[in-house]
């Protein structure tokens, strides 16, 4: 044990003669480097640490690279009760230890896929949360590739294959868990009209309440194609399918990838994220559109609180049709001016969250501007580069303001960041988190736990 090594005046007693509940407190403030440090110390804390209370909603990434893991690991992970698993092996043997030794698993990510690691699904009576990403070979999905296919409730397929390009196989494949409130679809190799696959979505899953699709690119084909009527009086699908819809996530997005009365299939979204391919100067090399849809979809959207666009047309295109019931916006567009954040915050009067950022461009000193236009800030997300100081400290001036968050990394910013806590009476919370630019890959949509 390393836990003699120990300085003796750290501890006014024995670790045993204290509570195990307090221990459990105070190990519930560390850092997981920090719980792992402690629990190598000495036997009592190994226990403590192991506890299921602090590692609720954590996942473990199982490889399997060296082999089979051993039944210590295996009974390690049972007293932390982890339900929650990354997968990255196709092998049916390594899939079938897991469900033996783990059985109360409730989420499995499948990082690489097979049709015989799928097969093992139907091992995990528990299964409510699925991912399955880059199949090496076409996937055959059915009731049957579960045990409880009414018990799933989120979903998630990136970068899988199906035995045909058809709509119909996705639509076969989801059809079958009719529970879902989650359904993510990225780069499924479909190439049906993404209007269409929605509203297939719609009505094969009732209970649905957020979908993220990867955008079908068929220029100028949706109006040749019939399409159901999107109206509210378009039958089942206007009243059972869209009403549970409260998000929808639009990946690799062009202006025309759905229609411009693609939102009344949607009219009670709360949440809409559109992730444009193209910012608008690059749009210019393009044939320019003599529309923009996403102002009618905008328009459509009354009850629209949570707003997203990443790249895609000039804000001031849109800017108009903002409902104004929207308090969390996300606006990373190129080329953002200053007419453009007035016009932002004529609109949204009550906006609480804002993520602003302009890149490749810069907001400088329309910095200072953000405490006028947006008074009511609780969260704040916003680029450092190329902000004169007394710029930067104007922030202190959001009174609502409980969280900053600055999405590069400069010389000095810790510095400067100290002044504005300081001005702020340290009441704000904030961090430094470099943030890869707008190219970086887009399956980074695709690879995180909380969207399946």
């Amino acid at each position: 044990s390393q836990h003699n090594s120990l300085p003796s005046k750290t501890m006014a007693q024995p670790p045993s003669q204290l509570p195990s509940e307090v221990w459990n407190h105070v190990f519930g403030y560390l850092s997981a480097a920090d719980k792992l440090n402690v629990r190598a110390s000495c036997k009592y804390f190994k226990k403590l640490v192991d506890h299921g209370s602090l590692w609720k909603d954590w996942a473990v990434v199982l490889s399997f690279q060296n082999g089979p893991y051993n039944s210590q690991f295996w009974a390690t992970l049972r007293r932390r009760r982890v339900t929650s698993v990354v997968v990255r092996s196709s092998k049916a043997k390594d899939w079938k230890q897991l469900a033996h030794s783990l059985p109360a698993v409730a989420t499995v990510v499948m990082d690489q896929s097979s049709q015989k690691s799928l097969d093992c699904l139907k091992d995990f009576p528990h299964l409510k949360r699925l991912a399955i990403r880059s199949s090496c070979s076409s996937l055959s999905l059915d009731a049957s590739t579960v045990s409880k296919p009414q018990q799933l409730t989120h979903f998630s397929m990136c970068d899988v294959t199906f035995p045909t390009a058809a709509m119909g196989s996705v639509i076969s494949a989801v059809s079958h868990f009719t529970n879902l409130i989650s359904l993510v679809c990225h780069q499924m190799g479909v190439f049906e009209e993404t209007i269409l696959m929605v509203h297939s979505i719609l009505n094969c899953l009732p209970k649905l309440k957020h979908l993220s699709l990867s955008v079908v690119h068929r220029l100028c084909t949706f109006h040749s194609i019939p399409r159901p009527n999107p109206g509210p009086s378009g039958g089942a699908h206007g009243q059972a399918g869209a009403p549970a819809l409260s998000s929808l996530e639009l990946i690799d997005c062009m202006d025309h990838s759905l229609p411009e009365d693609a939102m009344r299939l949607m009219p009670g979204l709360k949440s809409l994220a559109v992730f444009y391919r193209h910012s608008h100067q690059e749009m210019l090399d393009r044939r320019p559109s003599p529309v923009c849809h996403l102002k009618t979809w905008l328009s459509d959207l009354p009850q629209l609180s949570t707003l997203v666009i990443v790249k895609g047309p000039p804000v001031k295109k849109y800017v108009t049709s903002i409902p104004a019931t929207v308090t969390n916006l996300t606006l990373c567009v190129a080329g953002l001016s200053s007419g453009d954040m007035g016009a932002v915050a004529v609109q949204v009067p009550n906006l609480l969250h804002l993520h602003i950022d302009p890149w490749p461009s810069n907001l400088g000193a329309r910095t200072a501007q953000i405490p006028q236009l947006f008074p009511k800030l609780k969260r704040l997300k916003l680029r450092h580069e190329h902000v004169p100081e007394k710029n930067f400290l104007r922030l202190h001036q959001l009174q609502d303001l409980e969280y900053l968050e600055i999405l590069d990394s400069r010389p000095h910013l810790s510095e400067l960041t100290a002044k504005l806590q300081a001005l702020t009476n340290y009441r704000v919370e904030l961090k430094n988190i470099y943030f890869l630019n707008q190219n970086s890959d887009k399956t980074q949509f695709c690879h995180k736990v909380e969207h399946i």
